[in-house]
């Protein structure tokens, strides 16, 4: 009997994303993700750290949730709830504190508990891909509301919700990244913080706040957080992706318990990583401040950096407001350019970017967009990758006409 190599393909069920090559390594201008600046992380403070946490409390890796519980590492729900009262206006204790693998696990299990099929949620109009991608994927019909440069428009949050009440539809949830917004930068006023709330408690809908990248802050701060305006009304997470490692797979949310204790029941992972836990609640227990206060300082170095290369080798042919904080830089080419067609020229280059479209609910109104890290290249490495997508954008589309002073 003649063997048959056995198949997969057909047994495949139907949806499914793209297959993902073998990973062959990055290329030498890495501008996508949120990757961060590699020379600060704290390898030996980390190294001191994971040693006392393993050799004061390894015993608990005997159990899972190191057989204290399924909310999450103690010291760690407690330093974030300090954390969060210090900086961003939230009165929390441990016990508020929900410990997620990342802030991706928190989006899954929140829209596993508020989102049927055909249910409206509202979004930035560009926001994070991953929460446009989630809501959509369990079904939920994705409203865009409108950006200006400090965020979310009221008045045109105000006339969505009031043209859904006439056809009587009442949005699940806000989703939104109110400090430090992905991908835009922008902090939103408190002002528009209390409307939005307002015009939340009126329609009967709550706020489901993002905010992995509030601690990366350099321009004098930001208001309180929504959760700390209105518990009641909010759900809030957050992130040590951007604040120490992205590698470090830990986020948290903090909700009423009636939302914490129904995310729980979701959670059926065995708990997150308990040696990330540990050694991230023994280290940032003592060197929080410094941390962030040495590595927002590099990451705004960086930011100066890319921001005088974009105008270097772009001119006036980019629009761009520089951001308050973060790891991201949204850039707007004329209305002619389509950014998807930049990106294979580009990766033939060497040189990876995130396109606008994936950033927005409405991909075709944001083809002239593209959004790029410089948390993980070093600054001349932002400035020869700039100049390469500039050489790149004018191959394809003759834009920019002019660059480093000079005619291409």
């Amino acid at each position: 009997m003649n063997d048959v190599a056995f198949g997969y393909t057909n047994l495949f069920t139907t949806n499914l994303p793209a297959a993902v090559p073998r990973f062959a390594g990055f290329p030498k201008f890495n501008f996508i993700g949120g990757h961060n600046d590699p020379v600060s992380i704290p390898s030996a403070a980390l190294a001191e750290a994971a040693e006392a946490v393993i050799r004061r409390d390894g015993h608990h890796l005997a159990m899972y949730n190191l057989g204290l519980g399924p909310q999450g590492y103690p010291p760690l729900r407690a330093f974030v709830a300090d954390k969060l009262t210090r900086h961003r206006g939230i009165k929390a204790t441990a016990d508020d504190v929900l410990i997620t693998t990342g802030s991706g696990q928190s989006i899954d299990l929140i829209s596993a508990l508020l989102i049927q099929p055909g249910d409206t949620v509202l979004i930035e109009e560009f926001c994070y891909a991953g929460a446009i991608n989630r809501f959509r994927k369990v079904g939920a019909t994705v409203l865009p509301v409108p950006l200006d440069d400090d965020g979310m428009k009221v008045d045109a949050l105000a006339e969505i919700l009031a043209d859904l009440k006439a056809k009587g539809v009442t949005p699940k949830f806000l989703y939104t990244i109110p400090t430090i917004q992905n991908p835009t930068g922008s902090i939103l006023p408190l002002d528009r913080r209390l409307a939005i709330l307002a015009l939340a408690k009126q329609y009967g809908m709550p706020i489901f706040e993002d905010e992995c990248y509030a601690d990366l802050l350099w321009q004098g701060g930001a208001p309180d957080a929504f959760y700390g305006l209105a518990p009641d009304q909010v759900i809030h997470i957050g992130s040590f992706s951007k604040s120490l490692a992205p590698a470090l797979r830990v986020g948290y949310a903090i909700a009423d318990w009636s939302v914490i204790s129904r995310m729980l029941a979701g959670k059926t992972d065995g708990g997150t990583g308990a040696l990330d836990q540990m050694v991230i609640a023994e280290y940032f227990a003592r060197h929080f401040d410094d941390h962030i206060a040495a590595l927002s300082k590099v990451l705004e170095d960086k930011l100066d950096c890319m921001v005088e290369a974009v105008q270097r080798e772009f001119g006036s042919s980019v629009e761009m407001v520089r951001p308050a904080g973060g790891i991201f830089l949204w850039l707007k080419l004329p209305d002619s350019v389509d950014v998807t067609k930049l990106v294979k020229p580009a990766a033939d280059a060497g040189l990876v970017f995130n396109p606008g479209p994936e950033w927005a609910c409405n991909g075709a109104e944001a083809k002239p967009y593209l959004r790029l890290c410089f948390a993980l290249p070093p600054k001349e490495t932002i400035q020869a990758g700039v100049a390469t997508l500039a050489r790149v954008c004018h191959e394809v589309t003759g834009i920019p006409e002019f660059g480093d002073n000079s005619r291409r």
